[in-house]
């Protein structure tokens, strides 16, 4: 039995460069990853099945095609491998939410494969299979603080932060990436800054806080009480939203703030963390 954990990913700073003529956006962001985030399980089997547990099951329910199963299919046909697998996500992370979880979610399922069928986790074929699932799965797959670039695939690791307290605040909507992308306003502001991450991510910015916000107001309502928290470092959303996250000065000042959201908002889904 192979457990991997897929680490939830964080945008420091999200800068939208421009359109391309694929279809996506020209990128240039700051990923940090912290400790937590949803479980996998995978263990050889006599037939393959999939089957997803925990507190954020629900909306997958029903759900007929599916990263992991995507990730595993892939998997099999770039590596020639065979061998049927029963894997359960356990899905503790909101779907939506602009910190990765589809994508983490698969790169967990690589990463797991990978050591299952003992290949190297550094075979270029890894990062292929991620680059095909998605733009934030070779990120995911790596899970360190990197600069990326293009669609984020582009990545030079940088020194991160490990172990700075984080708390990650969810309202409960999710956000359609397409449709946050869909209103950019199309305007360049510029590069990410050169030097210590924490000066970069404050100089920086995301550049989809706007279009988030216009589609789901409630979004500057997290933003704001985490702003209101004691001792923070960086108050920023995460990708297109609506997952919103504070880093902070020291663990007891994140766990204050924990629980001062959960009194204020006690609908809200929160986790408390710490960067990798």
């Amino acid at each position: 039995m192979i457990e991997e954990t897929a680490w939830a990913k964080l945008n420091l700073a999200l800068h939208v460069r421009g359109r391309r003529g694929d279809g996506y956006h020209e990128l240039e962001t700051l990923f940090a990853f912290v400790a937590d985030g949803d479980r996998l399980t995978l263990a050889p089997a006599e037939a393959d099945s999939f089957a997803i547990t925990g507190p954020c099951a629900a909306a997958l329910a029903g759900e007929g095609d599916n990263l992991v199963t995507r990730a595993r299919d892939l998997f099999r046909e770039r590596f020639a491998v065979n061998g049927a697998v029963a894997i359960t996500l356990d899905k503790r992370v909101p779907v939506a939410s602009g910190i990765g979880g589809g994508s983490a979610d698969a790169a967990a399922t690589l990463r797991a494969l990978a050591a299952m069928h003992m290949i190297d986790g550094g075979d270029p074929r890894l990062i292929q299979c991620a680059e095909a699932l998605g733009s934030d799965v070779p990120a995911c797959v790596r899970s360190v603080i990197a600069l990326g670039r293009g669609r984020g695939e582009a990545l030079t690791p940088i020194a991160g932060m490990a172990g700075t307290p984080v708390l990650l605040v969810n309202p409960g909507v999710g956000v359609s990436t397409a449709s946050v992308f869909a209103r950019w306003d199309g305007v360049d502001r510029g590069a990410i800054g050169e030097g210590d991450l924490l000066d970069c991510a404050r100089a920086g910015r995301n550049d989809l806080e706007v279009p988030a916000r216009a589609l789901q107001p409630v979004i500057g309502e997290v933003l704001t009480l985490l702003e209101e928290q004691a001792d923070t470092l960086l108050v920023r959303m995460s990708g297109s939203g609506a997952t919103c996250f504070a880093m902070f000065a020291s663990v007891d000042a994140r766990d204050a703030a924990a629980r001062g959201v959960a009194e204020a908002r006690p609908d809200w889904w929160r986790m408390a963390s710490e960067l990798l």
